[in-house]
């Protein structure tokens, strides 16, 4: 069980507002690489540095294991949360984390802190009994949950300082609390802005029925994008999507779904998604196209009769093998350029931080590995299974430095990541602490 000492580091890492999309949290995201950058020196880990990014800072260190051909495990993990809106939903302040009912609520408690902390006490624990057979690299980024646009550049740059055999995440989640998961893959990303303009300014809504809506316009444009079942309707956006073979199929059908706790967790009446595919093969094995934001006009109270002169809103799609993102943009882009409606001009703009989707080959010496560290602390198999979302630098360990990832984070599904009254089990923190030292333990006769 978590002592108290522990959770009281762990709530004081929370209460550290490292929200990486805002500016105003500049100087908080500083504090949180200090705060980290600190505790992997008293734990024991050696060369820490906080290396300076175009962007928000990345903490680095490492540990030689006190054995000779030792193979080397980067853990990978990030300090950066998502922003806290809507306040309003919240029970306990985002950012002054409350333990209730066993859990511990805060902005970042599962995302990602509650993978970055439990792993420093874990490597604390076995530096300090001597016993790490590993060379453990420890790389924290600042900006996973804007699509970790510099830490690609500093994989180039300092490419012979992250050189490892494997790279274990410990962003991610299992399947569910009680049902580990072995997360093979996860899907890709890419974002986009469309922007529709109609008067040079917003004018009195007199002059409707003269004058074309950008409003409406940007819901025609976004109608024409999905058919009613939710068939994406962008043409050739399906053109590179690689089916599931009828083996990865079948392994689904296995998986245990169960679609009114779902429902229920969601707060939906039904589930929703491209017709001809199962609930879990559209989570983990088909793209998808949502709007994420939408605005323009007047946004007060009461009424104010005009006709803006923009409507704007951001869409990203989640991709899957073999779909690329910038070909992705482009066909979005040039489906809203033919699509048009009169009296009105539209830009599109794709976003950085795109990533491709990833996925580990089945017969991964690793696979094994965490197959049995998994069944020891569950006591159970894991279900194989992929990521509904996307963790940007997967793609880029590879494609850099050559060097596969696995996922080992004890999250569940109904932890709240990026909504309100987000929080992290104290067994689920105990359980990372406790599993790491035994994942390492095997990787270093695995690997070695």
């Amino acid at each position: 069980m978590a002592d108290q000492k522990h959770l009281e580091e762990f709530m004081e890492f929370l209460s550290i507002p490292s929200v990486s999309a805002l500016p105003d949290h500049k100087d908080d995201m500083r504090r949180a690489a200090a705060w980290l950058a600190d505790r992997m020196k008293r734990a024991g880990i050696d060369g820490v540095e906080i290396i300076e990014t175009k962007g928000h800072p990345v903490v680095f260190g490492r540990k030689e294991a006190p054995v000779a051909n030792a193979p080397t495990v980067l853990i990978y993990g990030h300090y950066d949360t998502q922003p806290a809106d809507p306040l309003n939903e919240w029970v306990s302040e985002p950012f002054k984390p409350e333990i209730r009912d066993g859990k511990i609520y805060a902005r970042g408690s599962s995302d990602d802190k509650g993978g970055v902390f439990p792993a420093i006490l874990a490597a604390e624990e076995v530096i300090g009994r001597g016993e790490l057979t590993v060379n453990l690299e420890f790389l924290f980024e600042g900006e996973e949950e804007i699509g970790s646009p510099n830490l690609k550049e500093l994989l180039i740059a300092r490419k012979e300082d992250f050189k490892s055999d494997l790279v274990v995440s410990v962003d991610g989640g299992m399947y569910s609390v009680d049902t580990p998961s072995l997360t093979v893959g996860c899907r890709g990303l890419a974002a986009v802005q469309i922007e529709v303009t109609g008067p040079r300014t917003d004018i009195h809504s007199g002059q409707g029925g003269n004058i074309a809506n950008p409003i409406q316009a940007l819901a025609q444009i976004l109608a024409g994008m999905k058919g009613p079942d939710g068939t994406i309707l962008i043409e050739g956006f399906y053109e590179d999507v690689a089916e599931p073979s009828p083996m990865e199929k079948e392994a689904m059908a296995t998986v245990p779904f169960d679609e009114e706790a779902v429902k229920d967790q969601a707060g939906v009446p039904a589930l929703f998604g491209e017709p001809g595919y199962s609930p879990v093969e559209r989570i983990w094995v088909r793209p998808t196209l949502d709007p994420n934001g939408i605005w323009g006009g007047f946004q007060g109270e009461g009424i104010k009769t005009i006709i803006p002169s923009k409507a704007s809103c951001k869409i990203t799609c989640r991709l899957v093998p073999h779909q690329e993102p910038d070909k992705i943009c482009k066909l979005i882009e040039e489906h809203v350029k033919r699509n048009v409606p009169t009296g009105v001009t539209v830009t599109v703009k794709s976003f950085p931080g795109s990533s491709r989707p990833y996925v580990v080959p089945g017969d991964h010496p690793v696979l094994p590995v965490m197959t049995k560290v998994l069944r020891e602390l569950y006591g159970k198999d894991p279900v194989v299974n992929r990521l509904g979302g996307t963790l940007p630098i997967a793609r880029a360990f590879l494609d850099i430095l050559g060097t596969y990832l696995v996922f080992f984070a004890m999250s569940s599904p109904d932890s709240g990541a990026h909504g309100p009254n987000e929080f992290f089990r104290v067994e689920e923190f105990d359980r990372l602490r406790t599993g790491l030292p035994k994942l390492w333990a095997e990787l270093g006769k695995a690997l070695k």
